[in-house]
């Protein structure tokens, strides 16, 4: 499952959304704190639409610290980009968890400080996000 997890990350570094969401089981649930709960292909378009948005434009993925257990799964990975609402500059540092099932990955949560994140991506509307 390790090479699993860096297609996943290689894709996205790669912006290739259609890379990524084959690492996907076609029941996929994502979370996190800026999407809520997605889940299928709602889960897959998310990361159409954010490598869509980010082509040409600078944006930097690394990832580490993968670690596999039978059925679970762990990395770290960071972004760097500009908000495509606003223009700004955001570095964001993700923990994700994964969940795998018939070799892909059935549910996918990232783990990130909400707050931090839309400060940097909406300026002071995103401190007024609590």
């Amino acid at each position: 499952m390790e090479n699993l997890i860096t297609k996943f990350y290689t894709s996205f570094k790669n912006i290739d959304a259609d890379y990524m969401v084959e690492c996907y089981h076609k029941d996929i649930i994502f979370i996190d704190p800026a999407f809520g709960t997605l889940k299928g292909e709602h889960a897959k378009n998310i990361w159409r639409m954010l490598c869509d948005s980010q082509k040409g434009k600078g944006f930097v993925v690394t990832f580490s610290d993968i670690f596999i257990n039978k059925n679970t799964g762990k990395a770290n990975w960071e972004a760097i980009y500009n908000f495509s609402k606003t223009g700004r500059k955001v570095y964001n540092k993700i923990a994700a968890e994964f969940e795998f099932k018939n070799g892909l990955i059935i549910k996918h949560t990232d783990i990130f400080n909400l707050h931090k994140w839309a400060t940097q991506a909406l300026g002071f509307k995103g401190l007024l996000i609590g």
